[in-house]
């Protein structure tokens, strides 16, 4: 018997420590950016900054520690769900998940685009600049690995660990899945108004898949590819493509 009052804690506390608390500082972000000087439209966010531009040996130290931290919270969902749900698995299954995780990657990264693309002219949503590492040796292999992370970290948790544990509250599937997408949404806003809805549907999305399957690996294959294409493809192609700029 699972006590309600313990998983309710837990859920508040997790979600505190990782993309709960992502959320409302991104909350207070976009009212920042909406009562700055400058227009949305004119303002930046940069998801992938240089922390010490002047120190390469010390910025990627930085990179790497915040990366692997990253992996924390996921891990403690995995341990809370494996304590109470012996059952639960990842089900690997790498060719079905490579195969569906590409496909969904590709149902959400075409139209996200054209999204990305529509909030920039209508002025909803600040510049998004994917990365700003520099040219160092290691700047694309940290890419990647920040890709997996932000992966591992918001299927795992926003869709893993969450539904399941609203689900043992008794939540009704849609609505664990519609909160789940908001808290995700949220956690976007300081990109602005395109990041929310388009990271919203895109929870939707994934949420509904997971409920039909129970499998979380397909849907950390595609937000990597999602995040790789996103990083990598910026950092090598930023110098070529004038709309960039």
């Amino acid at each position: 018997m699972i006590d309600k009052r313990a998983v309710r804690v837990e859920v508040l506390l997790l979600l505190g420590v990782s993309l709960g608390a992502s959320a409302i500082l991104s909350i207070l972000r976009i009212i920042d950016r909406l009562t700055y000087v400058k227009p949305l439209s004119e303002q930046t966010a940069t998801l992938n900054p240089s922390i010490t531009p002047d120190r390469p040996w010390l910025d990627l130290s930085y990179q790497l520690v915040n990366t692997g931290l990253g992996f924390v919270a996921p891990l403690l969902a995995v341990y809370l769900l494996r304590r109470d749900h012996q059952d639960w698995r990842f089900g690997v299954r790498p060719g079905s998940d490579l195969g569906w995780g590409t496909g969904l990657a590709a149902l959400i990264g075409l139209p996200g685009l054209a999204l990305v693309w529509a909030a920039q002219e209508l002025g909803v949503s600040a510049r998004i600049v994917p990365e700003a590492l520099g040219t160092h040796w290691w700047s694309v292999p940290v890419l990647i690995l920040a890709a997996l992370q932000n992966g591992v970290l918001e299927e795992v948790v926003m869709i893993a660990y969450l539904l399941t544990r609203l689900r043992d509250l008794e939540w009704g599937w849609w609505p664990a899945i519609v909160t789940s997408a908001a808290i995700r949404g949220a956690y976007h806003l300081y990109q602005g108004f395109g990041g929310f809805v388009g990271n919203f549907v895109m929870g939707l999305i994934f949420g509904w898949f997971y409920q039909r399957t129970k499998r979380v690996m397909p849907l950390i294959v595609a937000h990597t590819i999602l995040d790789i294409v996103s990083f990598v493809g910026y950092a090598l192609l930023k110098d070529h493509l004038t709309f960039l700029s």
